[in-house]
């Protein structure tokens, strides 16, 4: 998978499963997002239609986003 930087969008995160999807710029498939892999101190959440960056790996059910950081 990719270590590279790509960009997204949150379609949607569940702040009581701690999950979600990131649409990924320039692709048409989403890529699940987890809690434990946003960097944020505290409380670790996303919002529908926050931009963020992140790295792509293969996770057990498929691509998973890694080291999710919101953009300003």
């Amino acid at each position: 998978m990719s270590e590279t930087l790509q960009t997204g969008v949150v379609k949607w995160f569940n702040n009581v499963k701690g999950y979600g999807f990131i649409t990924v710029d320039g692709r048409e498939s989403d890529v699940f997002v987890h809690y434990s892999a946003i960097q944020a101190n505290g409380y670790k959440t996303l919002n529908e239609g926050d931009r963020v960056q992140f790295t792509i790996a293969q996770g057990q059910k498929g691509e998973e986003a890694r080291q999710v950081t919101k953009i300003e």
